[in-house]
């Protein structure tokens, strides 16, 4: 796998903050690439999912351990 073209940290910051980052991240590179989120709020996971869902996005990779979350969105 490549790497992502944009990564955003959002690590310490609470939901709704990580998606509304994501969300710009993504309009900000236009219609193409790829970003990398690292989030450590549990509520990341689901609100992310919504956000792909309602975009029409794909989640190209995710993981979660004691870090926190990381997600690779198209």
């Amino acid at each position: 796998m490549s790497a992502p073209d944009r990564t955003v940290d959002a690590r310490g910051l609470l939901c709704p903050w990580p998606v509304l980052r994501l969300s710009r991240a993504a309009r900000e590179l236009g219609r193409t690439g790829r970003i990398l989120l690292l989030a450590d709020d549990p509520a990341t996971a689901s609100e992310v999912a919504q956000l792909c869902s309602e975009r029409g996005w794909k989640i190209e990779d995710r993981q979660d351990d004691a870090a926190g979350y990381l997600v690779t969105v198209r």
